[in-house]
Parts: C-alpha cells; sequence; structure tokens
C-alpha cells in the first residue's frame, strides 16, 4: 500500500493548499511589487477590503495565521499611506477597526484588474463552477479552523 493511501484526506489536502498557495504565489508575487507594496500590506489591504465588517489586527493575523505583530506592522504602513483608517471598536478599547478609505478600494481595485489577465489564462484548462465550489468547501473549512482555534485547541491537544 502506498504511503499516500495511508493518509488522511486532510492531510492530502493541506499539502495540495502548501503546494497550491506556493504557485499562485509565484504567479501573482509581481503584484505587490508593481504597486510599491509589500505582499504582507496587500494581504492586509485584502483582509480589510473584502471584510464583511471592519476587522481588528488579531482578527486579521488569526485569519491569515500570522501573529499580531507582523499584521500590525503591514498595517501601520497602510495606515501611513492613507490606503485604510482606524476607528474606535465599541468592543474593545485598544484593538481599533480597520477600514479601507477611498485610495485603499482603489488600490485593490488596480491590483485586482492587473490580476485578472494572469486569472483568465489560469482559467483555460479549469472548470469555473468547480473553482466556486472549491472557494466555498474552503471557506467552510477556514471557518470550522478558526472555530477550532478560538476554543483553544490545537491537534497536539488532540493526541
Amino acid at each position: 500500500m502506498s504511503q499516500s493511501r495511508l493518509r488522511h484526506p486532510m492531510l492530502v489536502l493541506m499539502d495540495e493548499l502548501i503546494r497550491t498557495t506556493s504557485r499562485l504565489n509565484g504567479v501573482f508575487g509581481d503584484l505587490s511589487r508593481d504597486f510599491e507594496v509589500s505582499r504582507m500590506e496587500l494581504a492586509v489591504l485584502t483582509a480589510v477590503v473584502e471584510s464583511e465588517r471592519p476587522p481588528t489586527v488579531p482578527q486579521i493575523g488569526r485569519s491569515l495565521g500570522h501573529p499580531r505583530q507582523v499584521i500590525q506592522r503591514a498595517a501601520n504602513q497602510l495606515l501611513e499611506r492613507d490606503l485604510i483608517r482606524s476607528e474606535p471598536n465599541p468592543d474593545h478599547k485598544r484593538a481599533v477597526l480597520l477600514v479601507a478609505n477611498e485610495a485603499g478600494v482603489l488600490l485593490k481595485e488596480a491590483v485586482d484588474r492587473q490580476a485578472l489577465a494572469s486569472v483568465e489564462a489560469l482559467m483555460e484548462g479549469l472548470d469555473m463552477q468547480e473553482c466556486e465550489q472549491l472557494a466555498l468547501g474552503l471557506r467552510k473549512l477556514r471557518r470550522g479552523v478558526e472555530t477550532y482555534v478560538r476554543q483553544g485547541r490545537s491537534v497536539a491537544e488532540s493526541v
């Protein structure tokens, strides 16, 4: 029996996600340089622009799987460039809410427009509905993992 058949489907999925992320970073990596933002700044800007409600630095950190300090540095750069602004958080004195300014939204739209050419080339061999289903499934998985982490659990505790 091959080793891959012994692996749990979740472990296979994790491996594929890591490999896919690496390949996509290669395809889209130049975008951040073209717009004079770091990859992390672009990731934080995307999190702010695409969020259903204004997120905090800790929320973005948990969502992206990065330490709060890394996200805070990127957010500070975006604040300095007036791409996002902070607003008081009624639920927390120190964790402000991050909101995209018009310049931030316009930058994100410009990045998306430039990325669209690569996306269209990538889609030549892929099915649009299949990609939509994958995205929905991955969102469900991410939210499940976030719930698991919020409960203070880790894989090591499960063993």
